[in-house]
């Protein structure tokens, strides 16, 4: 997470004028229902655009786990996104090994440090593509 809650309350009241521009990229807040809970739960996410689809990355900062939103959105792919103050319904799925070399070159020039937490972990960090519904 970028700087947690605090950065998804003041992007969901500002409609992203506070959050969405972030450290010289640009981030979404993505919300998953939990997997056991079932409660919403909202994390802050470095994004990238293809066509219209957005794309982020399950990174965790490398840590040897997958992060709880990438869990869950593997157990409910239906999320909700909100870009600036479009808020939006969408289908969520792993990048398929054709296309992840591709977006994962195209979020590494949006956070470089990517690349750091993939040699960091043993785990293939998945790529994500947000698929705007309706």
């Amino acid at each position: 997470m970028l700087f947690g809650q605090e950065h998804v309350r003041r992007y969901v009241q500002t409609d992203g004028a506070e959050g969405h521009d972030w450290q010289g990229t640009t981030v979404l807040i993505l919300t998953t229902t939990g997997r056991r809970s079932g409660e919403r739960r909202s994390t802050p996410l470095i994004y990238g655009k293809r066509g219209e689809d957005h794309v982020v990355v399950a990174s965790k900062g490398g840590a040897e786990e997958h992060p709880a939103w990438y869990l869950n959105l593997a157990e409910q792919p239906e999320v909700s996104v909100q870009v600036r103050g479009d808020r939006f319904k969408a289908r969520a799925r792993t990048a398929t090994a054709d296309e992840k070399p591709e977006l994962w070159q195209m979020m590494t020039e949006r956070w470089p440090p990517y690349d750091e937490y993939q040699h960091k972990t043993s785990r293939e960090i998945p790529v994500v593509v947000l698929e705007r519904e309706g």
